[in-house]
């Protein structure tokens, strides 16, 4: 009998271990979440993206008709979709450059109502030299700067993709230089472009030691561009950069959607031309 009750526990354990497994180590293992959020304060986001976890790779994405973010964001199924760079809304063609896998795909000097608008002709360069995001290829590694657009590729670099828009944030605020505000010979002040002067909702993005941070301002905690470049030094930020804000101001990832209502948006948000994406 007992040797009968041994051979019984032994097949026993052998049945067991035929159906044994082991789990996946992503799965026995808490994975680092790559894209977290975090409120600021009421009404103020801050996403950041650790580059260094990250598998897909942040770009721009050039949209041919305006679309919302929303949109995007749920035909695509993209990981994150925030609005980009400056565009017309009347002929929808782009006021900022755009560069995707090398290629420039929008050229602000292609858009007629910019360059044949007379007030703005004896400011073109400083609207051409806007600040821009870029991602460089250094030796197989993703390398990101915010640098104005007429600014040499690093050596040993090749420009994967950039987005324009502006003004630069971090380390300095560039409004008079990229043409944001306009000073007459007393210093006072004649033109003001984006509302940079009064509170509105925003969108900035934010480069600290290779990660990437995106700061949402919503219509319920408005912001200058000065204010934005403040809350942009108070996460650290080595430089930042604002993008088109507004009504524009939107962003999906995960259960975080954000739209700001106008009397144009309504519920869905407006239609932009270009975005920053995560696949």
């Amino acid at each position: 009998m007992k040797k009968l009750l041994a051979l019984f526990l032994m097949l026993y354990c052998l049945s067991l271990s035929a159906f044994s497994f082991s789990l996946p180590e992503d799965i026995k293992l808490p994975r680092r979440q790559a894209i977290t959020y975090s409120e600021d304060s009421e009404g103020v986001y801050v996403i950041k993206i650790s580059t260094q976890k990250l598998k897909e790779e942040i770009k721009p994405f050039l949209s041919i008709d305006l679309v919302t973010t929303r949109t995007l964001f749920d035909d695509q199924k993209y990981t994150l979709v925030v609005n980009g760079g400056f565009f017309d809304g009347k002929n929808k063609k782009s006021v900022s450059y755009v560069t995707i896998d090398g290629e420039m795909v929008a050229n602000p000097q292609n858009n007629e109502n910019l360059t044949c608008n007379k007030f703005l002709e004896p400011y073109m360069g400083k609207i051409l030299n806007r600040s821009e995001f870029r991602v460089y290829d250094f030796q197989g590694h993703n390398v990101y700067d915010i640098v104005p657009h007429n600014t040499a590729v690093p050596v040993n670099c090749t420009l994967k993709h950039s987005l324009q828009a502006g003004p630069a944030l971090v380390p300095e605020l560039r409004l008079e230089e990229e043409f944001f505000i306009v000073k007459d010979e007393n210093g006072k002040i004649i033109s003001e472009s984006a509302s940079a002067l009064h509170k509105y909702a925003r969108t900035a993005i934010g480069i600290k030691e290779n990660d990437i941070y995106i700061f949402i301002a919503t219509d319920k905690a408005p912001m200058t561009l000065a204010e934005m470049s403040d809350l942009a030094k108070k996460w650290g930020m080595e430089k930042a950069l604002g993008l088109d804000g507004g009504g524009s101001t939107s962003i999906d990832f995960g259960e975080l959607h954000i739209i700001t209502k106008t009397s144009d948006t309504q519920e869905t948000g407006r239609k932009v031309k270009s975005f920053l994406i995560i696949p």
